[in-house]
């Protein structure tokens, strides 16, 4: 349930409000909005009189949601969230680009695909320390040593780095990293998802395999109610029956995940293609669609990459995709 009060409602009687509401055992959330100020309901609500919100001055509206999601919904937060990482952000009017190694193999590596990276226009870091891989011997990453790495990256360039975590135990060594993204295959892990909800870092949260967007929106919502809504949704492609690419990439998930929730919402062409040559359409054609943002594997020797070879791009290839990108979205804007 939301209840959207009258412009000219002060604090002190939002303040009195939400007492009252939090007094019947309900959780409040409060949104502040350019013209009006929205308080969402969570709990059960069916004890809470509609007639008797609206019998209230200050309240202009009331309306129950019938969405599970409700941290994530729109009709709780009808502008958009914007997630501040470091000096830069995600969502709003910013575009941001995060860009690096499928995985952290050396810091000389990461080094130069920072460097490199950053001149092209990302904003931030990406790189994975612990790799969840389908074969058990795979290359699983280089764990702490990687995000040590990582943070001696960003103490050179100042991109603010993402990366990904794969057990609630490994939490303490996540203290100096900027974003903490979920993995698609941990998109479910709710216990995961409940520590990270503890915390007030941003969160990537990838979309899983065979994920619908009402069930990704559910699992933003377990770190939501937590108490952290620093959350940032990544449509990473999902598995259908198509070979030719290593997934199918969904660009309607952007317009429709914008309709559903503030939550920023970025594209990763890169896993959702496993081709580099598709990397540059679909980062346009994200762009295109409203997209917040991408995420890009970029490396300086893809044909020797431990991991994801195929669908990584050389920094020449990625200062392309970044000029091609900045077309798109300035066409945008005249539209």
């Amino acid at each position: 349930m939301i209840a959207v009060l009258k412009q000219g409602t002060n604090d002190k009687q939002i303040e009195n409000l939400s007492s009252w509401l939090k007094g019947q055992g309900l959780d409040v959330h409060i949104s502040k909005g350019h013209d009006h100020t929205i308080i969402g309901l969570v709990g059960d609500t069916s004890k809470i009189d509609e007639d008797l919100l609206l019998g209230l001055e200050m309240v202009e509206t009331v309306k129950r949601i019938s969405e599970p999601f409700k941290s994530a919904n729109r009709k709780f937060h009808p502008d958009d969230s914007v997630i501040k990482v470091g000096n830069t952000s995600v969502g709003g009017v910013d575009f941001a680009i995060m860009a690096g190694p499928c995985s952290v193999e050396s810091e000389e590596q990461v080094m130069a695909i920072a460097k490199a990276v950053k001149a092209a226009g990302a904003t931030m870091l990406r790189g994975g320390a612990f790799k969840p891989r389908t074969s058990p011997y795979d290359f699983q990453g280089l764990k702490a040593d990687g995000i040590e790495i990582l943070l001696k990256a960003k103490a050179e360039t100042g991109l603010p780095i993402v990366t990904e975590i794969m057990n609630a135990n490994h939490l303490s060594m996540f203290e100096d990293v900027d974003v903490i993204q979920v993995g698609a295959r941990n998109m479910q892990n709710f216990e995961l998802l409940k520590e990270l909800g503890r915390t007030q870092k941003p969160i990537l949260l990838k979309r899983g395999l065979a994920n619908t967007l009402k069930e990704l929106l559910m699992s933003a919502e377990y770190i939501m109610a937590g108490g952290n809504e620093n959350v940032i949704l990544c449509e990473r492609g999902i598995r259908t029956f198509e070979t030719y690419t290593r997934n199918t990439l969904d660009i309607s998930a952007v317009p429709m995940l914008k309709e559903l929730t503030h939550l920023p919402v970025i594209i990763d062409p890169s896993h959702a293609t496993g081709v580099a040559k598709l990397v540059k359409p679909m980062a346009m054609a994200a762009a295109a669609a409203g997209a917040h943002g991408l995420m890009i594997e970029v490396h300086n020797d893809p044909a020797h990459a431990l991991c994801d070879g195929p669908q990584s791009l050389t920094p020449e290839a990625f200062a392309d995709v970044t000029k091609s990108v900045k077309r798109v979205l300035d066409a945008v804007k005249e539209i």
